[in-house]
């Protein structure tokens, strides 16, 4: 043990937290901050209690990639087929699936796609991840009646938009955002506009309406 590390005890931790820490740290300061010890200063752990949970730092990683797998991708599938009564509320769906705290995890994404440029496997399975996502999307779009090369296009409207969202790290008033988000409806469907009733809906499950009063989280 080195005079850097804590000393070892009883508590080991556990997967999740040494998984969370690396999160934290990949987020935080890159790729280059996911580092054994230091994960166990921040944890206040020894090195060694790593071992009990990760073969070594390749299977932290492989296991952090797999998060953001379930936090990126899986979400945003999961939007685009939801059950929808109208188009627009289909759209709707996939939209606040963006929406920060609940959904996609946008903070995650951003992160891994700069690992990715030094990385060709987490590379290769962010292509992989950008196929399937235009594919539900594309996939959504075609149910709504659009044909194969409009389904495409405008697939690749609504995804481009909101990983640029993330890639220029866009910081903006909730209450701007959603003043835009009929139009961007209208856009990306080709002309179907939010009913009052679908925003209605829309707002309350994002708490927009609380939040706009000053109550809200």
């Amino acid at each position: 043990m080195t005079r850097h590390e804590a000393p070892e005890t009883g508590w080991r931790g556990s997967p999740e937290g040494w998984l969370e820490a690396a999160y934290e740290a990949l987020i935080e300061g890159g790729i280059d901050a996911v580092k054994i010890l230091p994960l166990a200063n921040r944890l206040k752990l020894s090195r060694t209690s790593f071992y009990w949970f990760f073969k070594d730092r390749e299977a932290l990683l492989s296991a952090l990639a797999d998060r953001w797998d379930e936090c990126t991708t899986a979400p945003l599938t999961a939007a685009a087929t939801a059950y929808a009564e109208t188009e627009a509320e289909a759209l709707l769906n996939v939209i606040g699936c963006f929406l920060p705290p609940d959904g996609f995890d946008s903070r995650l994404e951003f992160a891994v796609r700069a690992w990715a440029l030094q990385d060709a496997g987490i590379m290769a399975r962010i292509r992989q991840a950008d196929v399937a996502r235009l594919t539900a999307l594309r996939d959504m779009l075609a149910r709504w009646g659009h044909d194969p090369q409009d389904a495409d296009v405008r697939a690749r409207t609504i995804y481009l938009v909101q990983i640029g969202y993330i890639s220029m790290q866009v910081q903006e008033p909730l209450a701007d955002r959603m003043s835009r988000i009929p139009t961007y409806v209208e856009i990306y469907s080709g002309g179907c506009r939010p009913q009052p009733r679908e925003l209605a809906r829309f707002h309350a499950r994002h708490g927009y309406a609380a939040q706009a009063s000053g109550s809200g989280p």
